[in-house]
Parts: structure tokens; sequence; C-alpha cells
């Protein structure tokens, strides 16, 4: 996994508290993203520099922050650098998104990054639209209410169907936006197609349009869940990527509900036959559907769908 480039459509600039005199952009003009690696600079803490980055930037037109590499991310949980976050809210007054966790396979496998209970920053920031969390180990996501915010997505190898759950017992009407990688059993993905069925349903989330419930290994039986779900009607843009998908996910797509109204349907990273992937590319595409089929994968061994495998796991 690599670094963000952008978070709320703005471009990701590293801060660095030794960056000496070379000219930085506007608070509200960049992604701020705070970070330290602790073997580079191992006296030198993510509160040191995120105090550095508030006395260094107008705090005040910081719009978009991201929480990159807090330490040992495997010792300690993002409840650190998210508790400095949240104590900064009387200063931080036009922050918008969030996103916690940005750390690259070197940095920390996905699965080591320990992640708490992240809705303290919803509870903290009323005004924020976007936020995004990588790790799904220890994470916390308790039902809440926020009037604003537009974009959810979560990332990992592995999610906790307590987290699902919490997300879709949450009031969010403005949120337009939801994705959810969900990932495998051996690191925690315990979430089952039935518990998808408040949201498939199409009674949460009046706002959304688009949805992506990725890096799954059961993608097969999401696509049929998806194919027939009422809320379908009503997306835009729909992403099974990254997956396991097979012949018998595309086929129940294509047997289901009609998809032609969607303007994006991402299915990259699958493992359609080739006859099968012309045959949903022909069915969309000639109604202005852009479909996504890149990187056909095979399976590890001759097991068959035994042997597909997500994009991220551990």
């Amino acid at each position: 996994m690599d670094h963000l480039h952008e978070l709320l459509g703005l471009p990701a600039v590293d801060f660095q508290h030794d960056g000496g005199d070379a000219p930085r952009p506007a608070a509200g003009a960049a992604a701020g993203r705070v970070g330290v690696d602790p073997y580079e600079d191992e006296d030198h803490t993510w509160e040191q520099e995120f105090a550095s980055f508030l006395a260094t930037v107008d705090p005040a037109g910081v719009r978009a922050l991201i929480i990159g590499q807090w330490g040992e991310s495997y010792e300690e949980d993002s409840s650190y650098p998210i508790g400095l976050v949240t104590a900064a809210a009387d200063r931080l007054t036009s922050l918008e998104a969030v996103f916690v966790g940005d750390l690259t396979m070197e940095e920390s496998e996905i699965s080591w990054i320990q992640q708490s209970d992240v809705t303290a920053l919803l509870a903290a920031y009323p005004s924020l639209v976007e936020l995004g969390v990588r790790g799904g180990t220890d994470l916390v996501f308790p039902p809440v209410r926020h009037e604003r915010l537009r974009s959810l997505t979560i990332e990992t190898g592995g999610l906790p169907v307590q987290v699902v759950r919490g997300v879709l017992d949450s009031e969010l009407p403005a949120l337009e936006r939801l994705d959810l990688w969900l990932g495998v059993s051996a690191y925690g993905g315990d979430t089952d197609v039935a518990d998808l069925a408040p949201l498939l349903a199409g009674t949460r989330f009046p706002a959304l349009h688009h949805l992506g419930l990725r890096n799954s290994e059961v993608q097969n039986e999401i696509a049929a869940a998806v194919a027939s779900a009422p809320l379908v009607a009503r997306l835009r843009t729909l992403d099974l990527s990254c997956g396991t998908l097979g012949d018998e996910g595309a086929a129940a797509l294509l047997e289901g509900q009609p998809l032609t109204h969607l303007e994006v349907l991402d299915l990259h990273h699958h493992f359609l036959t080739e006859p099968v992937e012309r045959r949903v590319a022909e069915a969309l595409e000639q109604h202005g559907v852009r479909v996504d089929l890149s990187d056909r994968c095979k399976p590890w061994d001759d097991r068959g769908a035994a042997g597909r495998y997500v994009t991220v796991s551990e």
C-alpha cells in the first residue's frame, strides 16, 4: 500500500519539523501528513512533531490532516495521536478531513497497525466531512450520529463485524461515500454477508451514492447479494474490487437487477475468465457504464477458487 496522494481533494504534503527555510504550502492548500520514524529519530515523538506542525502552519486554516506513523504502531495504538488531535479542536477550527494510519507496508503491515475508537474524531469535529482509517486491529466504531460526514473509508486486511455493525447503526444523514475493505478471516475479517443486510436494503444513509465492498474473500457472495439489493438502484458507483470475485459472482451481477444506471463499476483485481469478462464489459459499456476489469488474477495453485487471494490481508 502507498501513502495517500491526496485527501479532501488536496495534495498530501509531508510536514517535517526540520524542513528549514523551504517554502511550505498555505495551511488550507494541502493535506498535511504528520508522522515520525521511530528508527530515524528515536528521541522525537509524534506529539512533538504535531506541536511543531501547529506552531508552523496556521492551525485555523488547516482543512485536511493525515496521521502517519506515530511510532511503533504495533505497540502503541492510535488513541495516542487521536487524543492529541481531538485536544486541538479549538485550534483546528476549519478541519474537514482526517485520515488515521497512513502507513506503507515498509512502515507496518496493515494488520500490525493498532487502531482504537476513531469516532472520538467525529465527536470532537462536528464539521468533519471525510474520515479515513487504515488498519482493523483493535478498531472500535460504536454507533454515532454526525450531521456532516460525507465520506467514510475503512481499509483493513480483516474488518471486525462489530465495526461494521457500529457503522451501519450510525446516523449519518449526509453520508455519500462508504468504502469498507472487508479482508479475510485469518486477519480478523469475520463480517458475513448477512451483516450487510441493513446497508443493502437501502434503509440506511439516504444520501449514499457510492458503495465500496472491497478486498473480500467472500466477494462472490457479496456480488450475489448486491445483485438484488434495493440500495443499488440509487448508486452511481459500485466498487467490488480487490477481492476473490470469479465467474460465479459476475454471473450473479449480470443476472440480477440492471446495472446500466451506474457511472462506474469497479471490479479490478478479479478471477474472471476471459469470456465472462467480455460478457460483463459488453453488457454494460454499451450503456455508458465505465467498467474496470483490469488486473485479472490467477489462483496461486490448481485448487481453483481455494487459491484465490485478496489484494491486502496481512
